[in-house]
């Protein structure tokens, strides 16, 4: 860098000199001196041009940005992990109020209201997914799952976690990290268990797998594929037979109609946050859950940050405050129970708004719809010549078109010119035989929206 950045503060020459004059060296370079020879880059960095003003970088990240085409300006069938569902002004509203921008964190007691307000979080996701333990959010889903797997890996001393053969490629990646590589301490096996013609899990292959070798049993309802479940409770009684932990992962906006997992005898539930009023983006967390039974031995083993209620010395007053605050990294670092984060706690406050704002009625009446509106378009679609549908799978918001002929990503390039994104390409994904597009359909996909993606698909595979 040749030349100050006005914000960077310490980027000038004198602030620099002073810094290494600290630390007794006389250059940059003798910094990193530990490092090999042969390690170092020796070729010229072809670097663009550096930006002499804010000015001139906000002009440059709007430059790039504007080559963008997204979801707000076209037509989005994409799921598969982020989905296009409806945020309520009231969130935005919310979550964008000064008072949260100011909030204190530093000690267990140090906001009360910042507290009740993600123990309002937590005791909605708990009302859900029937259970009565629920910790603050995760970075996403895939963390929530890993942090669960590991839960359950320390309560039965076991090393080895059954998952579905056909998952989420981007939930799985993240599980395979927190199982950690075969050479570490810390390795968990993941045991694949056969996924059957039916789209659900193959009960003779999970029985002839579930031993007590096995720390926990990982199943989603709906399922990678959009795919519900018969009996998710022989599943999770199975697992439990067996002495492993039932870990069931749910769409929360599906539990308007389906049974919550803790009512059909999960141990531990997970899910994405991200549906309960947060934005599509990308870059960032958007929010996982973990749940479980209001049980110590649970309790224990959470390394998120927990909030709990409990009466003052005051008559009919109530204070909110972080529990369990020593397991967690923030209070043992390397020694808590997983490492945790807070990326996404302003996003509990959307998720409180949101829930709050819908109510079990309108929870029922989302799934109803999502699930009418999705099922709608499968028929549809599955009327096409040369494109199909298996409809014996009861699907709730997400779902697989298959292409006898027809290449997915040549399709998925057809759609856009006509300001379209397609479903996700997930030919060549395990259980995927043919050239194959996961579409996902929401509250926000009109009846128009679906007879203009019915009509772009029927011309372009015409």
């Amino acid at each position: 860098m040749t030349q100050a950045h006005p914000w960077m503060a310490n980027s000038v020459p004198e602030v620099k000199q002073q810094m290494l004059s600290a630390l007794g060296v006389n250059s940059i370079d003798a910094l990193f001196a530990q490092i090999p020879e042969d390690h170092l880059y020796k070729g010229e960095m072809t670097l663009p041009k550096q930006l002499a003003s804010e000015v001139a970088l906000a002009r440059h990240l709007d430059d790039m940005m504007a080559r963008n085409s997204g979801t707000a300006e076209n037509l989005s069938f994409l799921g598969a992990g982020a989905w296009p569902h409806y945020v309520p002004a009231i969130c935005d509203e919310v979550v964008g109020r000064y008072e949260w921008q100011t909030s204190v964190f530093g000690s267990p007691t140090s906001d009360h209201g910042r507290n009740q307000a993600w123990f309002e979080f937590t005791s909605q996701i708990g009302a859900l997914v029937d259970m009565d333990f629920v910790g603050l959010p995760v970075y996403s889903w895939g963390c929530a799952i890993g942090h669960a797997v590991r839960m359950a890996s320390r309560m039965t001393g076991r090393r080895r976690v059954l998952v579905a053969d056909v998952m989420d490629p981007e939930r799985l990646s993240v599980l395979r990290n927190y199982c950690a590589p075969r050479e570490m301490a810390r390795h968990i096996e993941i045991v694949t268990v056969r996924t059957g013609a039916d789209g659900r899990l193959d009960r003779a292959d999970l029985k002839a797998k579930l031993d007590d070798s096995i720390a926990a049993l990982y199943v989603e309802t709906p399922s990678y594929h959009g795919v519900i479940e018969a009996d998710p409770g022989g599943l999770c009684a199975l697992a439990r037979a067996a002495g492993a932990e039932a870990i069931v992962g749910v769409d929360p906006l599906s539990l308007g109609l389906l049974e919550a997992p803790g009512a059909y005898g999960a141990t531990i539930a997970v899910g994405p946050t991200q549906p309960l009023g947060v934005h599509m983006y990308a870059g960032g967390g958007v929010g996982g859950f973990i749940a479980s039974p209001d049980e110590e031995r649970y309790a224990r083993e959470y390394n998120t940050l927990n909030v709990s209620i409990s009466e003052t010395s005051g008559e009919d007053e109530f204070g909110f405050g972080l529990t369990l605050f020593h397991q967690s990294s923030y209070g043992m670092r390397d020694e808590g129970k997983d490492w945790t984060g807070n990326s996404v706690y302003l996003w509990a406050l959307a998720n409180a708004t949101y829930m709050a704002a819908m109510g079990p009625e309108g929870f029922a009446e989302i799934g109803r719809l999502i699930m009418a509106r999705a099922q709608a378009a499968a028929r549809r679609i599955d009327a096409l010549p040369g494109l199909s549908v298996d409809l014996s799978r009861p699907c709730f918001k997400e779902f697989v078109v298959t292409f006898d002929s027809a290449q997915v990503s040549a399709v998925n390039t057809a759609l856009r010119a006509r300001g379209i994104f397609g479903g996700k390409d997930i030919t060549g994904e395990p259980g995927v035989p043919d050239e194959a597009m996961l579409l996902c359909v929401t509250e926000t996909h009109s009846e128009d929206d679906i007879d203009r993606l019915v009509a772009a698909l029927k011309e372009i595979t015409a």
